[in-house]
């Protein structure tokens, strides 16, 4: 009987941290949305995101780890990729859809699971393999759809620095997947955006970019890209220290979806027939990927 509640108390940790990984995916939808909105340069919004989230960031680890102290490595090496992440990003943004930007920027979980597969040792399921396939080849249906509509300024360039987001993004994952092995969500938030930050300011300075917001609405949609930053990037952080890597990384594809959505509602970027099925494929194969990595049954 005991081992039954056990059982049952895991089971319903885990579906919750499943929320708050599917709340902070949809939050994350809306950046690249408030990222055209900034009215500053691609790197600029990246600046500013991490330098308008950095108080509630040290408030919040104060409360819950004491002293801010000092950086750990693995703290480092997330904030770096997050720094590349998000320069690779945002500049994808600028020159293709809002859609086909967040699709393949979250196209991480091939990379995540190989990495989690050889490194980590968490070696997944044959059915979790299918469902990342399935989820993968939804996320593609989405980008090769024709968008209708919008401001299109390169779509292969944009398309090409999207990919290569997945990369970055895959090992930003890694690194804060480890780093919630010793140490608590907010910390770990705090100092790699503390990293990230004078590197998005440099990139923007070296390319030449508009640094401050023209009016009222840009700095608006600068505090919400860190408000932004801390309810979704922190509540994903805070999930990945209670589920398996490669499962986390196969949920957050929730995001292209509501970036998707938003982009036809505030940019006119229509989706065509082939995109609106990719999406239905994608959240499908999250679905199925939440089946396939759920635990196995413990004999009595």
């Amino acid at each position: 009987m005991t081992e039954a509640v056990a059982a049952s108390e895991a089971g319903a940790q885990r579906w919750r941290a499943v929320a708050v990984l599917v709340f902070g995916a949809c939050v994350i939808g809306l950046s690249p949305i408030l990222v055209r909105l900034t009215e500053t340069g691609p790197a600029a919004g990246g600046f500013w995101r991490l330098a308008f989230a950095m108080p509630l960031l040290a408030i919040m680890t104060r409360r819950t780890s004491g002293p801010l102290g000092r950086p750990s490595r693995i703290a480092v090496i997330a904030g770096v990729m997050f720094a590349l992440d998000l320069g690779f990003w945002h500049y994808g943004i600028k020159y293709t859809s809002v859609t086909n930007a967040t699709v393949l920027s979250n196209l991480t979980p091939v990379v995540v699971t190989a990495f989690a597969w050889i490194f980590l040792k968490q070696r997944p399921r044959g059915l979790f393999l299918l469902a990342v396939a399935v989820a993968v080849a939804g996320a593609w249906m989405m980008a090769l759809g024709k968008t209708s509509g919008g401001r299109i300024l390169n779509q292969p360039l944009g398309d090409a620095l999207s990919a290569t987001t997945a990369l970055w993004y895959a090992l930003y994952f890694l690194a804060i997947s480890e780093g919630r092995k010793t140490e608590g969500a907010s910390r770990l938030m705090f100092w790699s955006s503390i990293v990230g930050m004078p590197l998005m300011l440099i990139s923007a300075l070296l390319l030449g970019e508009p640094i401050l917001p023209t009016g009222s609405s840009g700095w608006a949609a600068c505090v919400g890209l860190g408000l932004m930053h801390v309810a979704g990037q922190g509540s994903i952080a805070w999930a990945m220290g209670r589920l398996p890597t490669a499962t986390a990384s196969v949920v957050v594809l929730v995001q292209p979806v509501v970036a998707a959505w938003l982009g036809w509602l505030l940019f006119a970027e229509a989706l065509g027939p082939l995109q609106a099925a990719g999406a239905a494929v994608a959240l499908g194969g999250v679905v199925l990927a939440q089946w396939a990595s759920r635990p196995k049954a413990q004999p009595a």
